[in-house]
């Protein structure tokens, strides 16, 4: 893989954890960062047809927490939402290739207004993505999840 690609790769990993927000990864982070907030959302959740740009994160933050908590498997078949709750099974289509898969909402992100999502790198093989690193995609929900009720909610 050439070093540009790399270099994307990061810059969007480190965005996705909210580790970053500036084009170029010139600094990597030293230490495991507390669950990403979650991102306010800009459009509404995903409905039938939600499309845009699509990226993939892999093993590099293998086993750092989620938003939802939970440790992040690359080989797992997740991937990360804006505004979806976690635990919603949603239909992932890569519009060059008509792959589709579907897969689970278990964290928040991507942070790049024009991204609908970030896949796991399993996602990312299945749907032929894992060259390009970013494809034009369709999500499609097929089973929303219920939201949890807030912490702070008593």
């Amino acid at each position: 893989m050439s070093v540009t690609f790399r270099l994307r790769q990061l810059t969007v990993l480190l965005a996705v954890c909210g580790l970053a927000q500036a084009q170029t990864p010139a600094s990597a982070p030293a230490a495991v960062a507390a669950p990403a907030a979650t991102v306010a959302p800009a459009a509404a959740p995903a409905a039938a047809g939600d499309e845009g740009k699509l990226a993939w994160y892999g093993k590099k933050f293998a086993g750092r927490r989620t938003a939802s908590g939970q440790a992040f498997n690359p080989e797992a078949m997740t991937m990360a939402h804006k505004t979806l709750p976690f635990g919603t099974m949603v239909r992932v289509t890569n519009l060059k290739n008509k792959r589709s898969v579907v897969l689970r909402v278990n964290d928040r992100g991507p942070t790049q207004a024009d991204r609908v999502g970030d896949v796991s790198a399993a996602a990312a093989r299945k749907l032929g993505m894992s060259r390009s690193g970013v494809v034009d995609a369709k999500i499609e929900v097929v089973t929303e999840a219920k939201p949890r009720p807030s912490k702070k909610a008593k």
